[in-house]
């Protein structure tokens, strides 16, 4: 293969490649993989590809995919070829996603207290207040920090030029860091002369830093806190990273089953009697947590939960409520909410928005169908979204009928040039789609990853990187430029 088989790799025009400049040249931070490449040339590759499979068995990293009823367990796709990244690019990066988090935690709280910045007219009232997310029982309660989103996973892609470009917010429960964890100790594994070779910034602190801010907004200062991770069940496309992250924090993973209030105290179940709940890390969607407060039918809550987390006796990540600012069309304000309650420019800027719900914008998302992408304003997972260019007419049609009956449900974005890297496919390299998910921590104190969960669309061609829609993941090197 050597280092003349980056000569024979086809970049996709307009794309910023992640390792290959456009002249063919690897990037500087990708230059431990390609002497890698030049010395062993594409034989050792694809064998490490195959130890990196075998690894990922042995450890059962796996998740789940839901396909035609059935729940089947998958092991986690990791391609073996890292995306690198400059640690100089990374610390602008790292601050922009602080800034972001900072200002949309002052946000929610904004709404569920005086609501200023709906009566100053920056965000429009109904915009909020007729959205499934925002909780009235939610109203008038008062956090630590006043901080609801403490974990957050922005979705980020990269434009033609290169530039990152926040794509979309996740504030209700972000899934995905236990990959990013995983990846890393399957890479060093399977690379560790790659990791001799080139100074790569360590993520192994994220659990520490996990429980660090869950530890944060304990009500119980100065005790070591009780802290459990909720989880619906095994049945749960997440239950691996439930049980992951319980298990590297050293605290419990627990199932309402698990857990019972009495007089607005939550409480474990364990065989030595009842213990104190200080920190819930739930992975449970917010109506679901407690029947008594949100949806009475559901088999997943503790009853009385709500009460107990208004009464400051128990704090709850992400808040019950958080999911408000977890929506597409709340995202298209999100510059504006930044440069109100932060006096600040975005450091990184949304990609261009539409919305469905302003007539005159409808209207061009009607006429240009087949050259945006649509998407639902709370959906995930890569559902439900109309990629214009690659779709049929019947396909804009339907959507076009869907924007009709409910505008207020649907955002349009330019189709994007999104970048792309080098990921082994049937033996040869061949650029892939990607974007990046790191992940960002408020409570007392503000932290982000270095790096993230590199998603990658194993398709041909592809723009969905989700895994449930058959995308794979890469290592995210950060890789120190500044010595």
């Amino acid at each position: 293969m050597g280092a003349k088989s980056f000569g024979h790799y086809q970049q996709i025009s307009q794309c910023f490649d992640e390792l290959v400049q456009a002249d063919g040249q690897i990037r500087p931070p990708a230059a431990a993989i390609a002497r890698f490449i030049e010395r062993h040339g594409s034989a050792e590759l694809i064998q490490r590809q195959e130890q990196l499979n075998q690894t990922i068995s042995a450890m059962g990293v796996c998740f789940t995919l839901y396909s035609d009823g059935n729940n089947i367990d998958r092991c986690w796709p990791l391609d073996v070829m890292p995306r690198t990244i400059p640690s100089s690019e990374w610390q602008k990066t790292s601050a922009g996603l602080k800034q972001r988090l900072a200002a949309l935690n002052l946000f929610i709280d904004d709404l569920y207290h005086d609501q200023r910045i709906l009566k100053d007219g920056i965000v429009p009232a109904d915009l909020v207040l007729d959205s499934r997310n925002y909780l009235a029982p939610c109203k008038g309660i008062s956090l630590r920090y006043g901080v609801w989103a403490n974990i957050c996973g922005t979705d980020l892609v990269r434009d033609g030029s290169g530039q990152f470009l926040v794509l979309e917010d996740n504030l209700r429960v972000p899934s995905g860091v236990s990959y990013m964890l995983e990846n890393r100790t399957v890479m060093k594994r399977v690379f560790p002369e790659l990791f001799a070779d080139s100074f790569i910034y360590p993520v192994d602190d994220y659990p520490h830093q996990l429980w660090r801010m869950l530890a944060s907004l304990s009500p119980r200062p100065g005790d070591v806190p009780c802290i459990v991770v909720l989880t619906p069940g095994v049945y749960n496309s997440a239950y691996f990273e439930h049980s992951f992250l319980a298990q590297q924090m050293g605290v419990e993973l627990a199932e309402n089953t698990d857990l019972l209030v009495q007089d607005d105290i939550v409480y474990l179940k364990t065989l030595h009697g009842l213990q104190r709940v200080d920190v819930i890390y739930r992975r449970v969607d917010d109506v679901f947590i407690d029947p008594q407060a949100f949806r009475s039918d559901s088999v997943l809550g503790i009853p009385g939960l709500i009460k107990a987390w208004a009464k400051g006796n128990v704090s709850i990540a992400n808040a019950p409520g958080s999911g408000v600012a977890d929506d597409k069309v709340i995202y298209a304000y999100v510059p504006q909410i930044i440069n109100y309650y932060l006096g600040e420019q975005p450091l990184i800027d949304n990609v261009p928005t539409y919305l469905c719900l302003d007539p005159k914008q409808r209207d061009y998302v009607l006429a240009n169908l087949d050259q945006l992408v649509v998407k639902p304003a709370n959906e995930s997972g890569g559902y439900g979204i109309l990629i214009g260019p690659r779709s049929t007419k019947a396909e804009q049609q339907q959507m076009a009928d869907a924007i009709q009956a409910n505008p207020r449900n649907f955002i349009a974005q330019p189709t994007l040039a999104l970048s792309t890297a080098p990921t082994l496919c049937d033996g040869v390299l061949e650029p892939r789609h990607l974007d990046l998910r790191p992940f960002i921590l408020q409570g007392r104190d503000l932290y982000c990853t270095t790096g993230g969960l590199s998603r990658v669309a194993l398709k041909k061609g592809s723009l969905v990187v989700n895994s449930s829609q058959g995308g794979g993941s890469k290592d995210t090197w950060i890789i120190n430029d500044e010595v």
